[in-house]
């Protein structure tokens, strides 16, 4: 899996991974319910657990669940829309979320 994060998406997360004691993490957030009603979520984390895997990412690295990479096509873009305020992910053949929720405390 791979991210590329547009100019202002990257513009956006730098402040918070600028020390490196932060590190992103794609979840397909499902509170708990079923998988397939998952909510696509950028997380800032301070360690991996033991079952997260990295990724390559441009210009950020980051991490994901293995059991989660089916949800996503391997390569991702992740914008951000300064006059909406939010983030977006997409992949080659559709729009993941317009929406992308961004947990900016770290977990």
């Amino acid at each position: 899996m791979f991210i590329t994060f547009s100019a202002s998406a990257a513009k956006k997360l730098e402040p918070y991974l600028a020390d490196g004691s932060a590190k992103l993490k794609l979840l397909h957030d499902t509170d708990r319910g079923c998988g397939m009603s998952g909510v696509p979520t950028l997380r800032l984390i301070g360690e991996p657990t033991g079952n997260d895997r990295q990724a390559s990412g441009d210009p950020f690295a980051f991490y994901y669940e293995p059991w989660q990479e089916l949800f996503y096509e391997d390569n991702l873009r992740v914008d951000y829309n300064e006059t909406e305020g939010s983030f977006s992910l997409r992949g080659d053949s559709q729009i993941y979320t317009s929406h992308l929720r961004f947990i900016d405390r770290v977990m």
